[in-house]
């Protein structure tokens, strides 16, 4: 087992499953340092983390999920971070062999993949897939897990991308794809979630809308050009069909074909710079 490890749990008004699983980890990891970020928690959360003797770190105001980690990170001294939810989901035992895959085979990211039955419902198993599978067509290799809220990390390497992370829920996706855009290897190990204690934070409405956006996030943070050219493709075989039908019918070429020509333009020549500032972000110094 590595030797400098923090884990590092965000919680808000997760105090019931708390109970549980603190002294869970505090016995399967006797010698790691323990965080609880209370991202303005009104429950008991300070108090089981004061009873069961872990460190908390508190806010007053909630600020969300990738927030919490962030100040989860920020906080911790072990040169190894453990990410994983305070809802009762989480196992110790899981965490346990995602370290021994992060020990043993020498990656810089280990994440737990959920399995179909492990998702909260029919439609987050359905958004996943998509998400997973759009991840995998990016960066060219089996995406089994997107946004998996449990994994094992090189502290240094994920503080090199903390400026990247949104205070919101997509911080495993994030993280995730900057890892493979920034060379590094990444891992998966399956693993068992168990049902939420308590009420999920997520909304449908507000927070698939974001999720949404999440897709379009995952393309331009780990090779724009992918997004943008296919698009651009789209648009210009558009303006030549339109051309052609406006050629035959009307004898002549319209505003609306000269406008997705020069729009199928742009869009390539938008996803060249994003590309270029890309590989710019994403430089690593030797």
């Amino acid at each position: 087992m590595v030797d400098s490890l923090s884990i590092v749990v965000p919680a808000k008004n997760e105090a019931g499953s708390l109970v549980q699983l603190l002294p869970e980890l505090t016995t399967v990891f006797p010698d790691a340092e323990i965080i609880v970020v209370n991202d303005g928690s009104t429950d008991q959360t300070s108090a089981v983390c004061s009873e069961q003797g872990v460190k908390e770190v508190r806010h007053v105001n909630s600020i969300g999920n990738g927030g919490a980690v962030k100040a989860g990170a920020r906080a911790a001294k072990g040169e190894v971070l453990a990410f994983l939810d305070g809802d009762g989901q989480h196992s110790a035992e899981d965490l346990r062999r995602l370290l021994n895959e992060f020990e043993m085979n020498g990656f810089d990211m280990v994440v737990g993949a959920r399995t179909s039955s492990g998702q909260a419902s029919v439609g987050r198993l359905l958004a996943n897939t998509i998400y997973n599978k759009l991840a995998g067509w990016m960066v060219g290799r089996k995406v089994d897990d997107l946004t998996s809220g449990m994994r094992v990390v090189s502290a240094e390497k994920f503080r090199e991308f903390l400026y990247l992370l949104p205070n919101g829920f997509s911080y495993p996706t994030t993280s995730t794809m900057a890892f493979f855009r920034a060379g590094y290897q990444v891992g998966y190990v399956p693993i068992t979630a168990a049902k939420r204690e308590g009420r999920s934070h997520i909304n449908v409405w507000k927070d698939g809308v974001r999720f949404l956006l999440i897709i379009f996030k995952v393309g331009t943070l780990y090779s724009p050009i992918k997004i943008f050219f296919p698009l651009a493709l789209l648009l210009f075989f558009t303006g030549v069909g339109y051309y052609g039908y406006t050629y035959a019918v009307f004898h002549r070429f319209t505003n609306m074909g000269m406008l997705l020509f020069t729009t199928s333009l742009i869009v390539f020549l938008m996803g060249l710079i994003s590309e270029q500032i890309t590989t710019l972000m994403y430089n690593r110094k030797q």
